[in-house]
């Protein structure tokens, strides 16, 4: 890490000691990468090298451009960031937008002018911006116009963040007005590949959201794994779905994915179940990426909604229900690759084939990463033995100026906060969040276990399963649950739900308390908060 572009300092001078770290390995040859490397470069300007420069990149309901086309104008909006906006090499820039072709343009510019980008939820309050401004010393931002109102708010506790644009606004100092007076060329930063590229702040189920902090080679090696090894994308692929580019899920799945295999992707600022399958329909979709609770909402729209186009589909954010992977087979024939990862990790390490898939699994350590399940003192568990999933690989954690740093990553393992087990041929099998594992009366009871087994109800439209404090059993089983339209939340629908618990797994794991609601609390992003429900 001699050498580096950034004038600005501030990230590195903000990683964690280097006895901190996780044990990082880079086996593979496709992840030995050079000394030096831009992660735009590699994306967007290699993609002309390549011979994909007319190709379509980024489709939406209003248009499409073509790998030139992004090029030329993300080198306009990274000369708007240095010559208008004064950046400098190592400064931070919020992004705030929905999934939409500025969006991408922004994110590629920012790495092409050496800045490092914290990209946010577009559902995000002041509150929240703030913490994030004042925790990264952000100092610039792009934002949609549409999304002012709460970084205006936010602007009077940041003091660091003095340079603002927006997009898709009419103002004489707009990024729309400066990027027409902007040169298409832009000579890129020449950053190191240990330069930081992007501080993605997790999305947050619980507590104070932590920056996680990744170097041009990671997000590189993200798009060189899990896609090339289990997606296997082709140039005539169309990408689509719902995460949003601001999570690494979406940054993977939803740009820097297609972008490294010449294919195209489908932005969308908003969607549902239907107007997803709509636009799979549309666009003639090869792959879509979204969160369990899409596709098991997916699976009961899809013959008003046929997708013969459709032939890959991956499911990340939180663990996938058996339940649903086979109803969405059942209906469209497509079995569900699904993925494990992190923020930390920066995207998926654990996943299958669809070929190698295993009822109950996630699946096995993808090409170039390790995984184990260790006990509480650090020990690798015997198969079949809950603990704490570990990983390694050639990314890995490395938190803001996080105390917490210290508990991700134990002995050179990066250690996710999963209770997983591992069979002999080395699959995973989710339990729960270590955090969320409910003891009851002795007894160790996984929640998604639970919630798997109320979703194949024919009542249950989705729930979330809690531990709440009990005198007699220290906590019981509690199960929030959504019913589907027709059916009706009463004493004898608890006890139908309860009974068909006790004949589907352990009985002492059925929920002894269940109450009805209309929705479950979730982030941006899909995932459950079950510290809500608790």
């Amino acid at each position: 890490m001699a050498y580096t572009a950034h004038i600005d300092t501030f990230a590195r001078d903000n990683l964690p000691p280097r006895k901190y770290w996780p044990e990082f390995s880079f086996d593979l040859p496709e992840v030995k990468y050079p000394a030096r490397m831009n992660c735009a470069a590699e994306l967007l300007d290699k993609s002309l090298e390549n011979g994909w420069g007319q190709n379509i990149v980024i489709r939406t309901p209003d248009g499409q451009c073509t790998y030139e086309q992004l090029l030329a104008q993300t080198n306009r909006i990274a000369n708007v960031l240095v010559r208008n906006m004064g950046l400098k090499p190592g400064n931070r820039v919020l992004l705030r937008g929905p999934n939409n072709p500025v969006m991408a343009a922004c994110w590629m510019a920012v790495m092409k002018a050496g800045g490092i980008v914290v990209a946010t939820m577009p559902l995000l309050r002041a509150k929240e911006l703030t913490e994030i401004v004042v925790k990264a010393e952000i100092t610039h931002a792009l934002c949609d116009k549409r999304l002012q109102q709460e970084l205006v708010n936010a602007l009077p506790d940041c003091p660091t963040l003095k340079k603002i644009a927006y997009w898709y606004d009419d103002a004489s100092d707009s990024l729309d007005e400066l990027c027409k007076k902007a040169s298409g060329e832009f000579r890129t930063v020449d950053t190191s590949a240990e330069d930081v590229a992007l501080i993605a702040f997790t999305s947050g189920t619980t507590g104070k959201p932590k920056g996680t902090m990744h170097f041009h080679r990671d997000v590189v090696a993200m798009c060189d794994l899990f896609p090339r090894s289990t997606l296997k994308p082709e140039p005539t692929d169309i990408f689509c779905g719902t995460p949003p580019l601001a999570f690494t899920f979406g940054l993977g799945g939803m740009l820097c994915f297609p972008m490294r295999f010449g294919a195209s992707t489908v932005l969308m600022e908003r969607a549902t179940p239907e107007s997803l399958m709509e636009t799979i329909q549309k666009f003639k979709s090869t792959v879509c990426f979204t969160a369990p609770t899409f596709f098991r909402q997916m699976a009961q729209v899809a013959k008003a909604h046929p997708t013969p186009s459709l032939k890959k589909c991956v499911s990340a954010g939180e663990a996938l229900p058996d339940a649903t992977r086979q109803m969405f087979k059942q209906a469209t024939g497509i079995e569900i690759i699904d993925g494990l990862g992190s923020t930390e990790m920066i995207h998926i390490f654990i996943s299958h084939t669809p070929e190698r898939t295993r009822r109950g699994a996630s699946g096995y350590a993808i090409p170039g990463y390790k995984a184990t399940v260790l006990d509480d003192n650090g020990k690798p568990c015997a198969p079949g033995v809950v603990g704490h999933l570990a990983v390694k690989g050639p990314t890995g954690c490395r938190y803001l100026a996080d105390d917490r740093q210290r508990t991700y990553v134990r002995n050179g393992w990066n250690v996710t906060g999963d209770a997983y087990k591992m069979d002999a041929d080395g699959y995973f099998y989710y339990q729960a969040r270590t955090d969320d594992m409910i003891i009851s009366a002795g007894y160790n009871i996984a929640g998604p276990e639970v919630e798997g087994a109320l979703l194949k109800h024919e009542a249950v439209a989705e729930c979330g399963v809690v531990g709440i404090a009990d005198e007699e059993r220290t906590q019981i089983v509690k199960a929030v649950v959504v019913l589907k339209p027709g059916y009706t939340p009463n004493d004898q629908m608890v006890k139908g739900l309860q009974d068909f618990v006790k004949n589907s797994i352990a009985p002492y794991k059925y929920p002894r308390a269940i109450e009805f609601a209309t929705s479950l609390p979730r982030t941006e992003t899909g995932k459950l908060q079950r510290f809500k429900l608790k």
